[in-house]
């Protein structure tokens, strides 16, 4: 349950983010700004917790402090490491089949 929230928050994240400095470069309105400000806060912070709770590993717990895209880093990462929500890491095997 977990991992899926932070999918989401992640994918929020990242689209406040591009939304936010599409707004700034463009027309540069207020309101715009004053909506997506606070959401892309919260699904910032959303996401580091959510990867405190998923993960114990220091580095992934890192990688969810980048602005904008940590989410999306913790995610393909928890891919990578071995456990829950993970493919098990390094799965290939020496020639002698041990």
């Amino acid at each position: 349950m977990a991992y899926r929230l932070l999918r989401i928050a992640a994918l929020v994240e990242l689209a406040s983010l591009v939304l936010l400095l599409t707004n700034l470069v463009t027309v540069h309105w207020a309101p715009v700004a004053s909506l997506l400000g606070p959401v892309h806060g919260s699904a910032y912070l959303f996401v580091i917790g959510a990867t405190v709770q998923v993960t114990g590993d220091l580095r992934t717990r890192l990688l969810a402090a980048v602005p904008g895209i940590g989410g999306l880093l913790v995610l393909r990462r928890l891919r990578h490491l071995p456990g829950p929500g993970g493919e098990g890491g390094d799965v290939s095997m020496s020639a002698t089949g041990r």
